[in-house]
């Protein structure tokens, strides 16, 4: 007669005091083994030969049983897998072999051999001996791909009757996102860093093409490398003409690349729109999109976001890419992070191109102001000699007016000199324009004896381009004005030899339309200098002490009237 081998069933349950009745029901039909400790169920389960399992316990318990005997561990968005203490696989659910990429079975294997040859990063190096030892959870994270990371957290399984866990748990998630968020934000800080990194012991010796490269150069490589952007279109906004001038382009149609652009929100693309409204805008389907003129070839969407500094839009910085949809907020925000940095560069190599400027200005304006009382002394003596003894000797007056010229072409030579040390701003996206262009290239004559003021005017309207002689007294100035061309003269009302209506006077009759502007302290006029030369047709005074804004106002508007009437005639040049 055959002996029937009875099944074992294994009943689990958290309460000692349920396990005992549940236990004796079944003992009637199967073998039963009561545990109520999951170590040394999972123990029994591996040994095999157990045929059922009983779950007993109050109703939660039983619905967490249901629920996992339904299979809902494999519908978890997170990998799951039971290990031994050697780290093998003995389960895992169908996620954890998505996340490594794996189509067969990962039973048996060593747990990290299952991502086949992960890069560990940290900050647990060795989790599975960690969890071990310690008896806490042990995290990690893994590198399975180039853009793909897993963080890792190992759980020991606790067995009451031994010291040692006899099982993990490991719980896989894919980070990818937040790892790449990560590194592009470090990123974008190391783009600041090493963008803004532009020493003047590194600099010094360039040229301001030169610098503008190098900060190209560096956008570029954390725009394509970093960035993952291989179409990219900076360019800088004048502020005077409100043009987007290109600096930077690459994979941008020629013709697209040449496109005038200004910053107006109508009829200047989405480049002009986000200038003008200092707003990034994010297209999605250039096809469907109203702003958009055409740039890369192929290009399907398009992300363009303002360079802005201190609230100020200084330029435009564009990228495309030929899918559609290519572009995340999370892409907005980083290209607007990065662009930031980029503004701020940008100011940097504004700030020391424009030092460098100002620097070769002063220097240039030090030194004609230094040259200016000889060069002075020199037109007047060579005047006056000209004028009283040289007359009648045409070979001797050709020579004095010889030493003119090269006494005048020496001022020339030092502006001239000064304007090539000085860089052009205009590459840098900065304006060295200084207003005022009516001043530039006029004659001004300034008679006053305080050499204070001489020098004064050379250098306050020297700034503007203008070319200025002084005289130390009236006669001097009367010679000069005889001898020489002027624009403008300006005159002291209380000149040594006259005063400031007998000197208006005078130059009158010497040219009847050059313009003459008498220079007054407040209140004091003892001879009424200014009402008479005012009956006499004086149209500009200044009241010491002016401001520069006043001077140079009385100059241009001297100047714009004596273009109306006819050109004054002189002996000289």
């Amino acid at each position: 007669m055959a002996v029937t081998q009875r099944p074992k069933v294994l009943v689990f349950g958290s309460r000692l005091e349920e396990l005992a009745p549940a236990a004796g029901e079944l003992k009637q039909a199967c073998d039963v083994i009561a545990v109520d400790d999951l170590a040394a169920g999972l123990s029994l389960l591996n040994e095999g030969g157990v045929r059922g399992v009983c779950a007993v316990g109050s109703p939660p318990n039983q619905a967490e049983f249901l629920l996992e005997a339904g299979g809902v561990l494999q519908l978890l968005p997170d990998g799951i897998a039971l290990l031994d203490p050697e780290s093998r696989v003995l389960w895992c659910n169908e996620h954890l072999r998505k996340l490594a990429g794996r189509t067969d079975s990962v039973d048996g294997l060593p747990f990290f051999d299952a991502f086949g040859s992960p890069e560990i990063l940290g900050p647990d190096f060795c989790p599975v001996h960690t969890a071990l030892g310690s008896g806490q959870t042990a995290r990690s994270t893994l590198r399975l791909a180039e853009k793909k990371y897993v963080q890792v957290e190992i759980t020991p399984v606790h067995d009451a009757r031994r010291d040692f866990p006899s099982y993990l748990i490991a719980v896989v998630r894919d980070v990818s996102d937040d790892v790449i968020q990560r590194q592009m934000l470090n990123a974008v800080y190391q783009a600041g860093l090493e963008l803004g990194d532009l020493q003047p012991q590194e600099v010094q010796e360039m040229s301001v093409e030169d610098r503008i490269e190098l900060l190209k150069h560096r956008i570029l490589h954390y725009t394509q490398d970093v960035l993952k952007f291989e179409t990219v279109e900076i360019r800088l906004l004048e502020r005077e003409t409100g043009q987007l001038v290109p600096l930077l382009e690459v994979g941008m149609d020629p013709v697209a690349a040449r496109r005038e652009l200004h910053a107006r929100a109508e009829g200047n693309g989405v480049t002009g729109f986000v200038a003008a409204t200092g707003r990034s805008y994010l297209c999605d389907d250039i096809t469907r999109d109203r702003l958009y003129l055409p740039g890369a070839p192929g290009a399907r969407s398009s992300l363009t976001v303002p360079l802005i500094l201190h609230d100020d839009v200084l330029g435009t910085f564009n990228v495309e890419s030929p899918r559609p949809g290519a572009f995340s907020q999370n892409d907005l925000q980083f290209l607007e992070l990065f662009c930031r940095e980029v503004a701020i560069s940008l100011n940097t190599l504004n700030l020391l191109v424009v030092e460098k400027a100002t620097t070769a200005a002063a220097s240039t304006a030090m030194m004609l102001c230094e040259i200016a009382s000889p060069v002075d002394e020199i037109l007047n003596d060579a005047a006056w000699v000209l004028e009283k003894h040289l007359t009648q000797d045409p070979a001797a007056a050709e020579r004095l007016q010889h030493i003119l010229q090269h006494t005048r072409e020496i001022r020339e030579l030092i502006q001239k000199a000064g304007d090539s040390l000085r860089p052009d701003l205009s590459q840098a996206g900065v304006s060295h324009d200084v207003g005022h262009a009516a001043l530039r290239g006029r004659r001004i004559l300034v008679a006053d004896s305080d050499g204070a003021v001489r020098r004064a005017a050379h250098e306050l309207l020297g700034r503007y381009g203008c070319i200025v002689e002084t005289a130390h007294n009236g006669e001097e100035a009367l010679l000069m004005a005889r001898s020489f061309h002027y624009d403008v003269v300006i005159a002291d009302i209380r000149l040594p030899d006259m005063n400031g209506a007998e000197c208006f006077r005078r130059i009158r009759e010497v040219h009847e339309f050059l313009p003459v502007i008498l220079m007054t302290g407040f209140g004091y006029d003892s001879t009424h200098s200014i009402v008479k030369a005012r009956q006499m047709g004086l149209q500009a005074v200044l009241y010491k002490p002016f401001r520069l804004d006043q001077l140079l106002a009385a100059v241009e508007q001297a100047v714009g009237a004596a273009t109306a009437k006819p050109a004054a005639t002189t002996a000289g040049v």
